[in-house]
């Protein structure tokens, strides 16, 4: 069983700056929404009440869009002027209407809307803020299109695209085994039955001998009248099935449904492998995926080396300023390291207290207390501002080198050893 980690990006940082787009005459609405939306995203929320003022807002900020929520009958905009505003400037859309019948949903559906919701119950908000996030979360999700019909192959690519998914295509199985080993993170693979070298059924039992159902979800397609075969996608491990030619709504929900069962499987995942205070990787993580870290790093006959980091005289500070300011020092402290290793292989977790680990693999000793001992000498330089106050924070690291015979209990065991030196030696030095 091959191995792709979970080590995701959370879904919204509190530094992303798109907003959304809401476009509703109706104040008591557009208030409801306004609110509903920026509590469950922490993006900010623009509100237009009609055609006019959608267009200045998107001449103004068009790059600032990640989403807009239409209503498609207007005072000044009655034949969804204002959906063709959004959709031609690029603005992947919600539509929001209280009229629908099949001339209505074909006039939607042909601009390639994202999604549209029926202001029909008094669910009709709670589904409109949930299709937000969707649109949102949609583009961490990376699909694999496998097809040997260039047309029908770019067709389905096309309507993933506009669901905000990030899409790769192959045209036969073996090609997409390889891009499942090379591109690791790829969540769902859609199949089509008929392929030359291998049909639908093989390749997702050959997938699901190498990945489990927590790591590639797969989805069959075919234009075959034969209801058997879907039953044999399913057999042979896929998660659903869809028919071809595609009801769009139906395409939409299937591909989302599977979506969001990856995306509750992470959330899991962070639940049981995050610290809820640092957001880093936790303990049982760390020494979960360490030793696999280890493995990797030996068979490519490479060095690996790991750190301990305790944050200096931290008791003091929790003293003097209270745990919610220790606890907001922890935090600062945690992204901090978090940038200054970005780009680099690594992993990170804090073990627990004021403690953090450190697994480096591919840089010797000399190259790891290099790099540690910038960490420490830029924390040293650069005040915090937790809160309130701004504190000087030191830390001590302790260093050792892993030998091949090494297990990662002994390699932290040593690197504990040379931490208490670094202490002993009078603290905001590397001891290795």
């Amino acid at each position: 069983m091959n191995e792709r980690t979970a080590e995701r990006q959370p879904l919204f940082r509190p530094q992303d700056r798109r907003r959304v787009l809401v476009v509703e005459d109706s104040k008591t609405f557009a208030i409801a929404l306004r609110q509903m939306i920026e509590a469950e995203t922490g993006l900010k929320v623009m509100s237009c009440a009609c055609l006019k003022d959608l267009s200045n807002a998107i001449l103004k900020d068009q790059e600032g869009y990640a989403i807009a929520v239409v209503d498609l009958n207007l005072p000044d905009a009655p034949d969804g002027e204002a959906l063709d505003w959004t959709v031609s400037h690029g603005i992947p859309t919600i539509v929001f209407t209280g009229t629908f019948n099949a001339a209505t949903r074909a006039r939607i559906m042909e601009r390639e809307v994202f999604d549209y919701v029926l202001k029909d119950s008094e669910f009709a908000l709670g589904n409109l803020v949930g299709s937000v996030k969707r649109a949102l979360t949609n583009r961490e999700t990376r699909i694999l299109v496998v097809d040997d019909m260039t047309t029908t192959r770019r067709l389905l690519a096309q309507m993933l695209t506009s669901q905000q998914y990030t899409v790769v295509e192959v045209g036969s199985g073996a090609d997409a085994l390889t891009m499942l080993e090379k591109d690791q993170d790829i969540r769902l693979v859609v199949s089509d039955y008929n392929m030359p070298d291998m049909d639908g059924f093989e390749l997702a039992r050959r997938i699901r001998r190498r990945y489990s159902a927590e790591q590639v979800r797969v989805i069959g397609i075919s234009s075959s009248t034969d209801r058997a075969i879907s039953a044999g996608f399913l057999k042979a491990g896929a998660h659903d099935f869809i028919s071809r030619p595609f009801i769009l709504e139906e395409l939409q929900c299937r591909i989302a449904s599977n979506a969001e069962t990856l995306l509750r499987m992470r959330q899991l995942h962070d639940l049981a492998w995050r610290d809820y205070l640092t957001g880093l990787f936790n303990r049982r993580y760390f020494f979960e995926r360490g030793p696999k870290m280890m493995a990797e790093a030996r068979r490519a006959e490479q060095p690996t080396c790991v750190a301990i980091l305790d944050i200096d005289h931290f008791k003091r500070l929790n003293d003097e300023h209270g745990h919610d300011a220790g606890d907001e020092a922890l935090r600062v402290f945690a992204s901090g390291l978090g940038e200054a290793l970005a780009g680099r292989p690594h992993l990170l977790a804090r073990l627990g207290g004021e403690e953090f680990a450190l697994l480096l693999p591919g840089l010797d000793k000399s190259e790891a207390g290099s790099l540690t001992d910038a960490i420490r000498a830029g924390i040293a330089q650069r005040p915090m501002a937790v809160g309130p106050l701004t504190l000087g924070l030191t830390v001590s690291i302790g260093l050792a080198e892993i030998s091949a015979r090494d297990s990662l209990d002994v390699a932290l065991r040593n690197a504990d050893r040379a931490l208490y030196a670094a202490k002993q030696a009078g603290r905001n030095r590397i001891q290795g």
